[in-house]
């Protein structure tokens, strides 16, 4: 084969220098290409094995160049493409390298494939593709990886030649520019590709047109990598969430204090871990950061107490206990898995008992089994705030009776948390140094004019007893500390923890009100025990928007993003005013 010689002649060459290249980063920056692209050669030029890595292209002007992934730049196998269009006579273009993202590339070499006629190599040509996109959906991987992201969305729209990829960056959900516009075909192979490994998945292929999950091991540049795989059938195609952990065994969750639980919050975690029965039941929104926290209380737990965990899967190394994953699908063989593996760890003599989520009957059912029984029960629920933990877990769609709820030391913790984007302390700006950046003017447009804008600042002065000297704002200029690809993180530096807790042994007025199923009361409850906490100091029993308006008073929180997440600062003036 005459690309094979070239290999072997080139590799015994030396290069005299490395030809520049232009990288093509998005489809957008393709078709903005002059002289613009027109068709793969690979057909052509018999180089159908290079798919997904090395491509030859013409262009409109009659000249040819090498599409190539970074790693194959200046491969060998490049420099022989590149040598193969000179002997074939063709003009190249100058520059003639140019580099591409996998999931771009492959659909150049999609527009080959659909070229070539069924032949007796189809199965080497299937085989070559799967790899291609088993590498770009490593890249899409590798891309959430580095820049921590808790989810990567893969967003079919089959009414669309592209379909976008977004990722769940600090909360916040983005399409980078290099994935926002991939081909709606390429994103299915992709997926499609994916589901072939997946463990403990609804179905033997990937189905578009139904619901389907599992979970799927990976390995990305040497860092093992966990993927929950969650889809939903929309409209126009499927929607696949893939939940992204990193399964590093050198690299445990944070202590409870590096997540942001304050010291008085840590020191009640530690008073009922050492205490005997009772369920601690965590509770948030998805992707606030449950799983770590239960994880980090879970590693707490002193080393002469026997610890077992039944997850769906098991999301982070909880190297002193005995760790279970039991994968659930939508079948009801999967709650028969689910209640005998239960009922083999109560006869394991355990102390401490984790169950990952509490999200319908069977776990309900599980939970009211051992909440009363003497072990030490943690978990977590899907709810907006403490108070609504027992309404959720008392609900149609769970079945936790009412009664064994207000029962005393059932419900031994309750905590809800949230996770709100840090500042940069390197570059985080007071009122004054805000004025003279271009964010500021757009602060002013927002409220409506300077003056607006200066009448918020006084309120929260007046309200809450914060001084604008301790208000510190957002840089989107950012600086070296805190340089993210991403606008909307420029100026941040990860996340923390704003939590609520509620000790229901020490309160007998929220048993009651859980029993009687008496909202209004218990909010009135919660909001005059909340305000007394305030001025005894107590953060423990303070609620969420509290604990985060005293983060805000510390710099740490933008005022923005605190009024976006527990509303307007008025509000805490007119509870102050109600309970004075």
């Amino acid at each position: 084969m005459l690309l094979t010689r070239l290999v072997n002649r080139i590799q015994t060459e030396s290069a005299t220098h490395a030809p520049a290249y232009v990288a093509i980063p998005t489809h957008d920056a393709l078709m903005q290409l002059s002289p613009a692209f027109v068709r793969s050669l690979a057909h052509e030029l018999a180089v159908l094995g290079l798919k997904g890595r090395v491509c030859p292209v013409s262009f409109s002007d009659g000249s040819a160049g090498v599409f190539t992934l970074l790693e194959y730049c200046y491969d060998d196998q490049t420099r022989a493409v590149l040598e193969l269009l000179r002997r074939r006579g063709v003009r190249l273009n100058e520059p003639h390298l140019f580099v591409l993202p996998p999931a771009l590339l492959l659909a150049i070499d999609k527009s080959a494939d659909e070229q070539i006629s069924a032949s007796s190599s189809a199965y080497t040509d299937r085989q070559t593709k799967q790899g291609a996109l088993s590498v770009a959906f490593d890249a899409v991987l590798r891309w959430g990886v580095v820049r921590q992201a808790s989810d990567i969305h893969f967003n079919v729209n089959r009414n669309r030649y592209s379909s976008p990829v977004f990722f769940t960056l600090a909360g916040r959900y983005v399409s980078p520019p290099e994935f926002s516009n991939l081909p709606t075909s390429t994103v299915l192979d992709m997926l499609a590709v994916a589901w072939m490994d997946i463990e403990g998945g609804n179905g033997a292929v990937f189905d578009p047109m139904i619901e389907q999950q599992g979970r799927l091991n990976r390995t990305v540049d040497g860092q093992r990598l966990l993927l929950r795989w969650a889809s939903l059938a929309t409209d126009v195609g499927p929607s696949v969430c893939l939940r992204l952990l990193v399964m590093d065994e050198s690299k445990l969750t944070p202590d409870l204090q590096a997540l942001g639980y304050l010291p008085e919050q840590i020191a009640l975690f530690e008073r009922l871990e050492s205490t005997d029965g009772g369920a601690v039941v965590l509770a948030g929104t998805v992707g606030c950061g449950k799983s770590t926290t239960i994880a980090t209380l879970m590693r707490a737990i002193a080393a002469e107490r026997k610890v077992i965990t039944l997850e769906d899967p098991a999301e982070y190394l909880i190297p002193n206990a005995l760790q279970n994953t039991v994968c659930r699908s939508f079948s009801e063989q999967d709650d028969y898995a689910f209640d005998a593996k239960l009922k083999a760890i109560k006869r394991s003599a355990m102390n401490d008992l984790l169950i990952g989520e509490i999200r319908d009957h069977t776990t309900g059912r599980a939970f009211m089994d051992l909440a009363a029984c003497g072990v030490n029960l943690y978990t977590t629920v899907h709810a907006g705030s403490a108070l609504l933990i027992p309404d959720r877990l008392a609900s149609s769609f769970i079945g936790v009776a009412r009664d064994l709820l207000a029962t005393p030391g059932v419900l031994k913790l309750l905590v809800f948390q949230a996770l709100m984007v840090k500042l940069c302390p390197s570059c985080s700006l007071t009122i004054d140094q805000a004025r003279h950046q271009p964010q500021w003017q757009g602060l002013a447009a927002q409220a409506g004019s300077q003056e607006r804008l200066e009448g918020w600042v006084t309120r929260i002065e007046a309200n809450i007893g914060v001084s604008r000297d301790a208000l510190r704002f957002r840089n989107e200029q950012a600086c070296s500390a805190c340089d993210h690809s991403v606008s909307i993180l420029r100026g941040t530096a990860g996340r923390t923890v704003i939590a609520e807790m509620i000790e229901p042994l020490c309160e007998p007025e929220f048993l009651e009100g859980v029993k009687n199923q008496d909202g209004v009361g218990l909010y009135r409850w919660f909001t005059q025990r909340s305000q007394q906490a305030l001025l005894t100091a107590e953060p423990q029993r303070q609620s969420a928007g509290q604990i985060a308006i005293y983060k805000m008073a510390q710099g740490l929180l933008d005022p923005r993003d605190v009024q976006a997440r527990f509303g307007a600062f008025a509000a805490v003036a007119s509870v102050r005013g109600t309970r004075a």
